[in-house]
C-alpha cells in the first residue's frame, strides 16, 4: 500500500543527503502528515495554493518500521495516514513535482 506526502524541494533534497526525512513541523505535530492517493489533490489545493516548489513523495508503507496511524485530528470523519517517526528515504519509491495550475489547481501527477 502507498501513501503520499507533500513537501518542498528543499526539504526533500536535505532528506536525501541525510537518509531520512522530518518536515519542519514535525516537532510541533509529532508526526508526518500524509494522504491517500484520492486525498492528495484536495489537501494540496486547501493548504498549498499557488506554491511552486512542491514535491509529492510516494511512500511504500511496507518499507516502514515505524508506526503509521490513520486518524482525523481536526474533528472530521475522513481519516488521514500519519507517520509517527522519521521517514527513511528508502521507503520513498517515487516522487514527482506537484504543479499548480491557475485554472484547475493541483492534480495528482500522472507519473506516480
Amino acid at each position: 500500500m502507498f501513501i503520499y506526502h507533500i513537501t518542498s524541494k528543499q526539504e526533500w533534497q536535505q532528506a536525501l543527503s541525510v537518509g531520512q526525512y522530518l518536515p519542519g513541523h514535525y516537532a510541533a505535530d509529532g508526526f508526518i502528515h500524509c494522504s491517500k492517493k484520492e486525498q492528495v489533490a484536495a489537501v494540496a489545493n486547501r493548504i498549498y495554493t499557488n506554491q511552486t516548489d512542491l514535491i509529492l513523495l510516494k511512500i511504500d508503507i511496507s518499507r516502514l518500521a515505524i508506526r503509521v496511524k490513520e486518524e482525523n485530528l481536526d474533528g472530521g470523519s475522513e481519516l488521514f495516514p500519519h507517520i509517527y517517526g522519521p521517514l527513511p528515504v528508502a521507503a520513498v519509491v517515487g516522487s514527482a513535482a506537484l504543479i499548480y495550475h491557475p485554472v484547475s489547481g493541483f492534480t495528482f501527477p500522472e507519473s506516480l
